[in-house]
């Protein structure tokens, strides 16, 4: 039996331990026994295979290809290629492979996805039709002209039309890129803008807690500053619940609906183009601190191979598991969820808000589909605690052995939450990545125990290191920088810009290389703990993190200092509640016109117009007025600054600024930024 959780819970235990029989079972007992074999090595336990992972990364990448079967036309016998610049090193320079290929390998009857729209929509697709579909959705796509490297976008849900499209796209060659229907036209058009897409496929409408929302309006305000997509498709998500069609007028002369375009076309072979490992696969987006939003392109092989690391050794994903994740396809964790085909898992996909049901519809849908794997953020498990739910007492989550966590820190009390409310025997895996790689740095293990307030570990293959500011190691339980030392799989490719990844080179460089030369420097706080676990303390950076959503502040910019009562503004992620990791609410600083007084029907504005052009998650908790932004000499608005002393932190490199005497005000509003 596993060591179950208790609310006396002795510190000096673990709150959850493998026994024999799972650790045996798991997937990296027998990589370390395949390791052990083909090197001669006796590598015991996790820490002697991290070592071995990260001094030896061609024999380890080598191992995860190999025992992972993956299917290529050719691998080459070259592994790793190293480089006098870290972004530049290589892995399996000589192989050609296609990633879609490599998540359809499986057919027949069983589930491929399963798919809960709220409570409006249930829908089942065997791997035999999800192989079907991705055929006719491919000969549809060659039809509009789609080839290598023409970029493919979807508009939609997490729902399986979702995952047909990505399929179908890649298979080709072609670069899939997606957004969630919850973006605002602005927010559409900062990314789609970017990367000029052939094809753009949306849907109709969504629902969100009991509401239907319509899309297809913003869509025609959006189309004309997409110059460069010559096809639009509509998913009648809404439509299909009505038994209705959608209105296409002003989307285009050949705008149809999914069933028009792929219902006369007959399944067939799909074609899977064989392409170097480093050809685009993704373009994701980072959350837009300094300006639009970052182009992120990343590469097929990097992303296929990280993800069959941590899919398999890690999150212990077997053919036949029922994998979750609540996830939007605006997050990197869409991504990360599909690539769980690789190893026969169902997916199960879940459109809408978490806390349908009177909080009750992920746990139904955990029940009904039998999840081995369930996926959440950090803010979802603390809002659980906060509720009188105990899916512990009301459902059988008889399947469910991991439990996920991301999107941001999950502190202690989120621990005692999961093992008291939702399940004892459960592997609570704390993950800790990034949109920046599509995955991750530290992850759970199966075969380790589970501390109180702890990520389990470093992931295999990645150098993972705590650094002062200067770069110097720190010691177990100091905070410092997250830094990884070697190279990896999924160092993108670089920043996409004017459609070139040779101009947003610097750009690529400034962003994780220059600040601390020789390393990727991520922008986490972390400590590395006598267990050999990992915390995360949040960015160091200034990007926003509410709810476990990153959040760029140049998009709140972009739509505050439209209105014409606003002369400039200020937004920072406040720590909530005061003096606590558990989440942040975003605090906007407004400088008025002259004369102008902040009042209730500005602030309305503001939040409105925020709202409707970028997410609702974009909207600030509170909106203040002040008299001065703080800025540098080179007359940037500093944020950092201010966002220290509104938490009564030190404020380094005051010589830096402009108008110091600036933070004056703001420290006078923290006593009232802490109190409501």
């Amino acid at each position: 039996m596993q060591t179950p959780a208790s609310r006396a819970h002795d510190p000096e235990q673990p709150l959850w331990r493998p026994d024999a029989g799972r650790a045996s079972a798991a997937h990296i007992t027998a990589f370390t026994e395949f390791v052990n074999r083909r090197h001669g090595l006796r590598l015991a336990d996790y820490d002697a295979l991290w070592n071995w992972s990260i001094e030896n990364l061609g024999e380890f990448w080598g191992a995860v290809w190999d025992s992972s079967d993956v299917i290529a036309g050719q691998r080459g016998s070259r592994v790793y290629v190293p480089a006098p610049e870290m972004p530049d090193a290589r892995f399996f320079p000589d192989a050609r492979l296609n990633f879609a290929q490599n998540l359809l390998r499986f057919d027949g009857e069983q589930a491929a996805l399963v798919f809960w729209g709220e409570d409006k929509v249930r829908r089942t697709m065997s791997r035999r039709e999800l192989r079907e579909e991705v055929s006719r959705m491919q000969q549809w796509l060659r039809a509009q002209g789609v080839g290598l490297g023409d970029r493919v976008a979807a508009y939609l849900p997490n729902m399986p039309e979702t995952v047909v499209t990505m399929l179908a796209a890649t298979a080709l060659g072609a670069v899939f890129t997606s957004a969630s229907p919850d973006f605002g036209v602005q927010g559409l058009v900062d990314r789609f803008g970017q990367v000029a897409p052939k094809v753009l496929v949306a849907c109709d409408g969504y629902f969100y807690g009991g509401k239907t929302v319509g899309v297809l309006d913003k869509l025609r305000e959006a189309l004309p500053r997409l110059p460069g997509v010559q096809a639009v498709l509509v998913v009648p998500y809404v439509a299909r619940t009505q038994a209705a069609q959608p209105e296409l007028a002003g989307l285009g002369a050949g705008a149809q609906t999914w069933e028009q375009a792929l219902q006369p076309l007959q399944a067939g072979a799909i074609h899977y183009e064989q392409l170097p490992f480093d050809h685009p696969l993704y373009i994701l987006y980072s959350s837009g601190t300094t300006g639009a939003p970052k182009c992120i392109v990343h590469r097929a092989g990097g992303v296929l191979l990280k993800h069959l690391c941590e899919h398999r050794l890690h999150a212990d994903v077997h053919e036949g598991d029922r994998l979750f994740y609540f996830t939007t396809c605006g997050w990197m964790m869409w991504n990360w969820l599909v690539s769980g085909l690789t190893q026969g898992a169902t997916l199960c996909l879940y459109d809408g808000s978490p806390f349908a049901s009177d909080g009750r519809v992920l746990f139904d849908f955990a029940d009904a589909a039998d999840f081995t794997h369930f996926g959440t953020s950090a803010k979802f498990i603390e809002a659980l605690g906060k509720t009188e739910l105990r899916p512990a007492l009301t459902h059988r989550l008889r399947s469910l052995r991991t439990l996920f966590s991301t999107g941001s820190p999950l502190v202690p009390e989120g621990f005692d939450v999961v093992y008291e409310r939702i399940k004892r025997d459960v592997c609570l895996s704390s993950i800790s990545g990034g949109t920046d790689l599509v995955a991750c740095f530290t992850m759970g293990a199966p075969t380790l125990p589970v501390w109180r307030g702890e990520i389990q570990a470093a992931g295999l293959g990645m150098a993972v290191a705590v650094v002062d500011e200067d770069g110097k190691p720190l010691p177990d339980g100091h905070k410092g920088e997250l830094v990884c030392t070697q190279p990896f799989p999924t160092m993108p490719l670089g920043f996409l810009v004017d459609g070139s990844l040779d101009k947003g080179r610097e750009k690529f460089l400034d962003s994780y290389f220059r600040r601390m030369p020789g390393v990727w420097h991520h922008g986490d706080y972390i400590e590395r703990t006598a267990h050999h676990g990992y915390i995360i303390y949040g960015r160091s950076d200034a990007t926003l993190n509410p709810g476990g959503v990153r959040i760029g502040t140049a998009e709140i910019y972009r739509q505050v200092e439209k209105l014409p009562e606003i002369a400039e503004s200020l937004v920072i992620g406040q720590n909530w509640p005061p003096g606590t990791y558990n989440d942040v609410r975003i605090v906007l600083f407004v400088k008025l016109r002259d004369g102008l007084v902040l009042d209730d029907a500005t602030i309305d504005r503001i939040k409105g117009a925020i709202r409707a052009n970028t997410t609702p998650r974009h909207v600030p908790a509170r909106v203040v007025q002040v008299h001065d932004i703080p800025r540098t000499k080179s007359n940037k608005i500093v944020e950092l600054a201010v966002r220290n002393v509104v938490h009564g932190d030190e404020v380094r490199n005051l010589t830096a600024l402009a108008n110091p005497e600036a933070l004056d005000e703001y420290r006078g509003l923290r006593a009232d930024l802490e109190a409501r």
